[in-house]
């Protein structure tokens, strides 16, 4: 998988701004596309410049998601379509997006499991294409479920992962210890997995990446299936990771836990980075706070809609099922204070009045066209 003179993937060399940017960050990806399902056409120019306005040789320009290539003119489609990305050392990063949006593609490009058909990225420093070996030197990588052995201890399983990456015995079981004293796994250390609760499971899991204390750890969907304690739990080793300098990409379908963990996320639609900031940078791009109030009654959600659009900066928003009706207002305190004054003298009951700041969730509704996030499984998306 290596690369030839001065190329960081085929298509593109790699400006002088590029090499200076790889210092800077964990993670870095520029231009980055994979193309699957068809082969480009001759006059298509390789490289995430050259493919940013592509045509190929069966007439015509096409959209990113299918472009015209091949003598036969087979569309071309496009997993990552010039996506970038730029990760802070020692910070959780949250890569967000519908399902098929190019998350999985993007984090198996990052690991070197896929190699891409142009742009250039790099992990630690090192080219993903012209130094493979050197970046899974630098990675860990944990997937959607736990990658353990039920039928061993979690000590054992630690012991085992340690000895696969040739510690040798006594210093995989020094690390082993070291691991289980770290992710809070001590009491349960000579307990079978099998009898791991999922949180404890998913924890073991974790250990099991940081055997080699990567400086750069995959996190892909790290809390599918888990309950709120065991959720919880994974949150607090993550953190506990980030807070020893460990950087943290992190994939994941629920947007409280990009909003709870990440000091910054990048949106991903259509194999293109569409928004990156900080969450709450994110969600002031939605706009400022709404004033939503609950009926108790559906007869008196007129009276409730008549009351907030006196104080909303806009048309507001009902959801009859929910006796729903939500607006964004200015003057917060003001219009709360006047809202509840008026419908306490029409007699009006509510089940819930208050403000409300916009979430992750509008967020991603309004940035990927209604599209909610979903965990990707492997046939999700293409990536030959």
């Amino acid at each position: 998988m290596s690369g030839d003179g001065g190329r960081g993937v085929p298509g593109g060399r790699r400006t002088r701004d590029d090499r200076g940017d790889r210092g800077q960050y964990a993670v870095l990806a520029r231009g980055l596309t994979k193309r699957y399902g068809g082969r480009p056409g001759a006059g298509e120019a390789r490289g995430a410049a050259g493919e940013q306005g592509a045509t190929g040789t069966g007439g015509g320009a096409v959209g990113s998601s299918g472009r015209r290539g091949g003598r036969r003119g087979k569309a071309v489609k496009y997993a990552l379509d010039g996506f970038d990305l730029t990760v802070a050392h020692g910070t959780v990063h949250g890569l967000l997006g519908p399902n098929g949006a190019g998350k999985t593609t993007a984090v198996r490009i990052l690991a070197t499991l896929v190699r891409p058909d142009g742009g250039h990225a790099a992990v630690g420093g090192a080219d993903v294409v012209r130094e493979p070996a050197l970046v899974r030197a630098r990675i860990g990588l944990t997937g959607q479920y736990a990658a353990v052995d039920e039928m061993l201890t979690g000590r054992q399983n630690l012991e085992m992962f340690g000895r696969l990456f040739h510690l040798g015995a006594r210093r995989a079981a020094r690390r082993a210890a070291e691991l289980l004293d770290q992710f809070g796994l001590v009491a349960a250390a000579d307990k079978g997995a099998g009898q791991y609760s999922g949180g404890m499971r998913r924890r073991l899991d974790l250990a099991a990446s940081m055997i080699l204390a990567p400086s750069v750890l995959f996190l892909d969907e790290p809390t599918t299936g888990l309950d709120p304690r065991s959720r919880s739990e994974v949150w607090d080793s993550v953190r506990h990771l980030v807070a020893g300098g460990t950087t943290v990409l992190l994939t994941t379908q629920y947007l409280e836990e990009a909003d709870k963990l990440a000091s910054r996320i990048t949106v991903i639609d259509q194999g293109r980075a569409i928004a990156d900031d900080t969450p709450d940078g994110l969600k002031a791009t939605v706009g400022g706070s709404h004033l939503e109030v609950v009926v108790s009654d559906a007869a008196d959600l007129p009276a409730a809609v008549k009351a907030v659009a006196r104080v909303a900066d806009g048309e507001p928003e009902t959801a009859d099922a929910e006796r729903r009706v939500r607006a964004a207002v200015t003057d917060r305190v003001g219009a709360l204070a006047d809202v509840a004054r008026t419908l306490r003298d029409e007699g009006v009951a509510v089940d819930d009045v208050g403000l409300r700041r916009p979430s992750l969730d509008d967020v991603f509704l309004k940035l990927t066209g209604g599209r909610a996030p979903a965990a990707e499984g492997p046939g999700t998306e293409e990536a030959a």
